[in-house]
């Protein structure tokens, strides 16, 4: 005698937050939300939640503030290859900010985020190897790394490589690449780039003036070149 199948009914099970979800969730400000979702992605390995887990502590935002524990959460993602998060963790062991400064292996962790192609850790190694700080000087290569950044449209490092084509540091004195850089730095907004250009311009001829805001204006209409990154 067979016995009669009972059906069981089955209880639908919750869709798991994505990460756009927490996204979202972050940019409308409900920061309580935004955590319940990064949170176990982050836990479960999610490289990017990882590293906007840390962005959150770092903030204070839905969390108390800790640089601490967003070290801890941007290594974890900078660990699995995050640029922007080997970024953060190079310019915070440099800084000594949530763990102990050691700008040796914060440069080395720049150096790993610059070589992705990430602008701000080009120029924060720029910054360092300018100023030898914690390292060996190395101006030409600061130059190369400023000029990388800066041709990718990051403003502080155009203001920063024209300052060391107006000056001969790293690179030989030249004011028409002065003039060019400062020209596309200064034109949005950075107050450092205007006066610098400003004493550039005072030993200029018409012809090099003329030149250099050639230059200027073949690379903010390059083709290919990305959107500039605000300072």
């Amino acid at each position: 005698m067979s016995l009669a199948a009972k059906s069981l009914a089955v209880q639908p099970l919750a869709p798991v937050p994505t990460l756009t979800e927490g996204v979202a969730a972050f940019q409308a400000r409900a920061y309580d939300r935004a955590l319940a979702v990064f949170q176990p992605l982050a836990e479960a390995g999610d490289a990017e939640a990882q590293a906007w887990l840390g962005a959150l502590h770092a903030g204070g935002t839905g969390v108390p503030a800790s640089l601490t524990q967003a070290f801890a959460w941007y290594r974890r993602a900078a660990e699995q290859g995050h640029g922007p998060a080997a970024t953060n963790v190079g310019a915070m062991l440099a800084m000594g900010q949530g763990v102990a400064q050691d700008r040796a292996e914060g440069a080395r962790w720049l150096e790993r985020a610059a070589a992705s192609g990430d602008v701000m850790a080009a120029y924060n190694l720029a910054t360092l190897l300018a100023k030898g700080d914690g390292l060996p000087a190395d101006p030409a290569r600061a130059a190369d790394l400023y000029r990388s950044a800066a041709e990718a449209g990051h403003y502080p490092s155009q203001a920063r490589l024209g300052h060391l084509y107006a000056h001969g540091i790293g690179v030989e004195r030249d004011r028409v690449e002065a003039f060019a850089w400062l020209s596309l730095a200064a034109g949005h907004g950075v107050g450092t780039a205007l006066n610098a250009l400003e004493e550039v311009i005072k030993e200029m001829s018409a012809d090099e003036k003329r030149e250099g805001a050639a230059r200027a204006q073949a690379r903010r209409t390059a083709p290919g070149r990305i959107a500039p990154i605000p300072a």
